[in-house]
């Protein structure tokens, strides 16, 4: 059983970008709508930071936070082999990302 992630290890001095609002395809065939950001890992660790991510439902109809029947956590680590591409988002994802996440 894998450790859980320490955010705490994740400082901003390790981060080497700043979060985006990108559309994110992950393997699998989830597409979500979040804040990314590039961080600094050891080889094998997570090395993409989301904050506030959403899953995009209905072809964009609908946005629900990611594994919130799961979890309160707004930040998630994870590794950049997990995602196929990014995209900026339309006007419209982005309106409605922004209405639930400020």
């Amino acid at each position: 059983m894998e450790e859980p992630i320490d955010f705490e290890e994740f400082a901003d001095n390790d981060i080497e970008s700043e979060p985006e609002l990108q559309i994110v395809a992950l393997f699998g065939g989830t597409i979500l709508i979040t804040k990314i950001s590039q961080v600094i890992s050891e080889l094998g660790e997570p090395d993409c930071k989301l904050n506030n991510p959403y899953k995009i439902i209905n072809s964009g109809e609908n946005i629900i936070p990611w594994f919130g029947e799961y979890t309160d956590n707004t930040e998630f680590m994870i590794s950049s082999d997990k995602i196929i591409t990014l995209a900026e988002p339309n006007s419209k994802l982005t309106q409605k990302y922004l209405e639930l996440t400020q």
